[in-house]
């Protein structure tokens, strides 16, 4: 008998299209995917701070045009979201490297550690909040 011709039995079938809106994924799956985004934000903001650092030390009109540019609301918000973006990576990356010596490995638990780091995340995103506005 050829391998093609075997009949291999799947307890439940399998799809055919992974429609990726249609599936629900697991906590930890999204907290894994938001972990993997925040590292991208934090890296591309890496950019933009270093180029209002370098515009505040250039000289005292640039630590004035780098104040007025940070006093925009938008640009506010922004600086929030890298904050809060930096808080996150830091959070789950300290989460991942638990789970990568031998805890939260469980499913309850690592959907608990989850929810928890989320919580955290949530506290230091409101003091990022009252630190930038």
């Amino acid at each position: 008998m050829k391998l093609s011709e075997q009949n291999v039995k799947v307890k439940k079938p399998r799809p055919v299209n992974l429609d990726l809106q249609t599936m629900c994924f697991p906590l930890t799956a999204i907290a894994s995917i938001l972990h993997r985004v925040s590292g991208v934000i934090t890296f591309v903001a890496i950019a933009i701070l270093l180029w209002l650092l370098n515009l505040s030390l250039s000289s005292p009109d640039g630590f004035s045009t780098a104040v007025s540019i940070t006093d925009s609301g938008i640009v506010t918000f922004v600086l929030w979201g890298i904050l809060t973006a930096l808080f996150y990576h830091i959070v789950l990356g300290i989460r991942h490297l638990l789970m990568d010596l031998g805890y939260f490995e469980e499913m309850d638990i690592g959907i608990t550690s989850t929810k928890v780091s989320f919580i955290i995340v949530a506290i230091l995103s409101l003091f990022a909040g009252v630190l930038v506005w």
